[in-house]
């Protein structure tokens, strides 16, 4: 929605700076998307007088010009063939940016003569495409006067966005309603005149009954011997401004009362009109030649506005082509009408017109405007195009919708915590329009017919707070609860952070998908239930729930590949869904890597990302999730859609599964059109057990970092084993032979060949000793070694390799 300041003056009596009202139409709800000075632009821009014009003596095409202003006389070589002595023209200095040329202006020389500076034309200015000479003011133009303020541009242009509820503020005067209710001025009074027509219409409305509900009612009159054609300057102006193009004054009447009050009009030639014009339903196949040259084919949903001929309008949408007015227009009749708004936005929809009616009546308008509506427009042609005026016919009857909403004074500071006092809270109320009563100390308003999206009392609360402001609601700190003694967040809760910061920290970038996928995908990745397919699917490829997130993380990887970024690190902590009980429903923290680990770099070569990475991602999220990692075992039993060979499961037993990780099935990545490798890992949140407790520590805090003061002691172990014995076996092994010593076991080599007998592999290990009392000693570091010994052998059957 655009206007001008001085359009909403019109209407508001306000000395209210520009920037005080931009910032208030934006607190009150009605936010402001841009504004635009066009005399900020244009303020190097200013009227000159050109002196003396004479032949440049080297091009027969080009003209001297010695121009007066404000300045004092400038030199400008003019190739305008308007360029003459004794003008006034526009010029702009050495400096200044002309915009319509992408320019800004040197000093130059052009054939042997100094030129400083421009006189422009309206092209160069970016303010029309005349380009046939110079701009040409009256002789009595004042030198050295802003040009904005010359051809009356010097009015900002100020636009709002407007949510579907508030239809009354798609006219100025809403707009000016709602500022004077916030204390930005006084509404001023609308200028409504009954004109009484001298001549009954030829023309009549009429109504089919089935479009009772479509098109409650509609009004209008006939005009004889008017003359049409160019609207005055002060509306061409300010529908130029909004982005409109004059057309005639009947035309960009229709327009103004549009924007300005928010009423649509329609006008129709009524020499072009055949018979009567009846509000009825399209018939099947019927066409329409609409205002814009396009012809539409038409259904049976479709509201029209028919004549003996035809389709003439296509109701709340456009008009027609050829009942529509032009310049030779001498006699005219008027369409004011109500229309469902539903209707209205079906037949957009099936048409695919978008138009500024449209736009208007799918937000619903002032039922009563389709009574003064006829005399506002009345009043403007009159004045404009002059003619006589017939008496008002009408079909049908404006809706007398009277609600009356009782508001508790006081549920304003229980509902927001704010409080406003009672004569406020009438006075802004009666400012926005609603009849304001008392009883029984209740405010009883009624609600206007421009406002038809208040409903409840919650509603009046709303409208009160709104321009009683919200900036203006106290804040208050919220009471850490009770039972919540480390904090508002459930361990859940903490365990989503948490695993999510840690992803991020991997280099995973987070995703948000949906939690469906096409039924070909959920096989894939399982299966599920008839019971998780979507009844009434948004979208065919997305009628099933997930029983896994994958296949969305996968799908995202793919249009990424298609657009050129092979290299994926995707994750989304989640739901996935087994049946549909509340069991059924799993929080999971699920991740795939595809492409290579890292981009090409001459100090290292990239390499492509294996299972090693997944798992990696996986133990990040464990750990930050608070599982035990350091008792986790590895497992082969993966589920179908992992490569059988290159996957694994994380758990604390074959029958407590934490975590899956691996490289997808080769089978799964064909069906998905990607190419691999890609890897994946799925944390099963609700599987970690809760942390325990000691007897004794209940709120106790760990510290987040224990050092020792004492140096630790590394030794290196290497076992003959069998070949089929795990190394995860042997470090969960050493590390119990002694825990309060043992601060880590890492494997740094796996050996098979020479010296190794066949069936057999040597596993060498670092064990780190930690002491946190003392410093060992060569005994208590020996008798920890024989320890180990013991305890790798006792659990893998291998020998100490010499």
């Amino acid at each position: 929605m655009k206007f001008t300041l001085n359009w909403l003056k019109d209407h508001l009596d306000t000395d209210a700076s520009l920037e005080a009202i931009v910032e208030k139409l934006s607190l009150i709800g009605l936010e402001v998307e841009g504004v635009e000075n066009k005399a900020d632009e244009l303020k190097a821009f200013k009227t000159a007088k050109v002196i003396e014009a004479v032949q440049h003596p080297n091009a027969d095409r080009l003209r001297v010009c010695q121009v007066q202003s404000d300045e004092g006389i400038s030199q400008v070589v003019c190739g305008a063939p308007n360029a003459r002595t004794g003008m006034i023209g526009v010029f702009a200095p050495v400096g200044s940016y002309v915009p319509g040329i992408d320019l800004t202006l040197k000093a130059g020389n052009l054939r042997g003569e100094n030129s400083n500076g421009m006189l422009v034309s309206e092209r160069e200015m970016g303010l029309s495409d005349e380009h046939d000479g110079i701009i040409d003011l009256p002789e009595d133009t004042e030198i050295g006067v802003p040009l904005a303020e010359v051809l009356g541009l010097d009015d900002p242009i100020i636009e709002i966005a407007i949510t579907p509820n508030r239809g009354d503020c798609l006219g100025v005067r809403g707009v000016a309603r709602d500022l004077a209710a916030a204390g930005m001025g006084t509404l001023k009074p609308l200028k409504l005149e009954t004109i009484e027509g001298s001549f009954e219409s030829s023309i009549k409305w009429k109504a089919d009954a089935a479009v009772a509900d479509d098109v409650p009612y509609v009004a209008g009159r006939y005009f004889k011997n008017l003359k049409n054609g160019p609207s005055p300057k002060w509306l061409q102006e300010r529908l130029l401004a909004i982005g409109l193009r004059p057309i005639s004054a009947l035309v960009d009447i229709t327009n103004y009362v549009s924007f300005d009050l928010g009423r649509p009009l329609h006008v129709f030639d009524a020499d072009k009109v055949n018979g009567d014009l009846t509000m009825r339903y399209a018939r099947d196949g019927e066409e329409f030649l609409a205002l814009d040259e396009e012809t539409y084919k038409l259904s049976e949903t479709m509201v029209v506005i028919g004549d003996d001929n035809g389709v003439q309008g296509l109701g709340g949408v456009m008009g027609g082509l050829n009942s529509g007015c032009s310049d030779e227009t001498t006699n005219m009749f008027l369409e004011v009408a109500l229309f469902d708004p539903t209707s209205v936005a079906i037949t957009g929809r099936k048409s695919g017109i978008l138009s500024d009616a449209r736009y208007r009546f799918e937000r619903t308008v002032d039922s009563q405007s389709a009574d003064w509506g006829v005399d506002v427009a009345t009043r403007m042609v009159l004045d404009l195009c002059g003619g006589e005026v017939s008496k008002v016919t009408s079909a049908g009857s404006i809706p007398a919708e009277k609600r009356v909403i009782e508001l508790r004074p006081n549920r304003i500071k229980d509902l927001c915590g704010v409080a406003v006092d009672k004569d406020k809270q009438i006075e802004i109320l009666s400012i926005l329009g609603f009849d304001v009563a008392e009883k029984d100390g209740l405010i009883l308003a009624t609600v206007p017919s421009w406002r038809p999206d208040v409903e409840l009392e919650a509603c009046l609360v709303e409208e009160i707070l709104r321009i009683h402001g919200y900036e203006n609601i106290p804040e208050t700190q919220m009471e850490m609860p009770s039972y919540l003694p480390q904090g508002v967040l459930t361990l859940a809760q903490r365990r989503v952070s948490n695993t999510r910061t840690a992803l991020c920290w991997r280099g995973l970038d987070e995703a948000v998908t949906f939690s469906f996928v096409s039924y070909a995908q959920a096989e894939l990745f399982g299966g599920v239930p008839d019971s998780l397919r979507v009844a009434n699917p948004i979208s065919t490829d997305l009628d099933t729930m997930r029983p896994s997130i994958l296949p969305t993380l996968l799908s995202a990887a793919v249009r990424n590949t298609d657009r050129g970024f092979a290299d994926n690190a995707l994750f989304e902590v989640g739901p996935q869904y087994q049946d549909d009980t509340a069991k059924g429903q799993k929080q999971m923290a699920t991740g795939l890597r595809s492409g290579n680990i890292a981009e090409r770099h001459w100090e290292s070569p990239s390499r492509p990302v294996d299972l090693f990475d997944a798992k990696g991602d996986a133990m990040a999220a464990l750990s930050a999730a608070g599982a035990p990692v350091e008792n986790l075992q590895v497992f082969t039993s993966a589920p179908s859609y992992y490569h059988p060979g290159r996957s694994g499961v994380l758990g604390l037993g074959p029958k407590n599964v934490l975590a899956a990780f691996g490289e997808l099935h080769p089978r799964v990545l064909e069906a998905m059109d990607i190419k691999g490798p890609v890897v994946a890992f799925e944390v099963f949140l609700d599987n970690i057990p809760q942390p325990k407790v000691k007897k004794g520590e209940s709120g106790k805090i760990k510290p987040a970092l224990e050092l020792s003061p004492f140096q630790s002691v590394d030794r290196d172990f290497a076992f003959l084993v069998d070949d089929s014995v795990e190394a995860g076996k042997l470090i969960r092994a050493v590390k119990g032979a002694e825990k309060n010593l043992i601060a880590d076991v890492v494997l740094f080599d796996i050996y098979k060949g020479k010296g190794v007998e066949d069936g057999k592999k040597s596993l060498a290990i670092t064990v780190t000793l930690q002491p946190r009392d003392k410093t060992l000693t060569d005994e208590e570091i020996e008798a920890v070694s024989q320890k180990v010994i013991a305890q790798a052998m006792k659990a893998t059957g291998g020998t100490l390799r010499g």
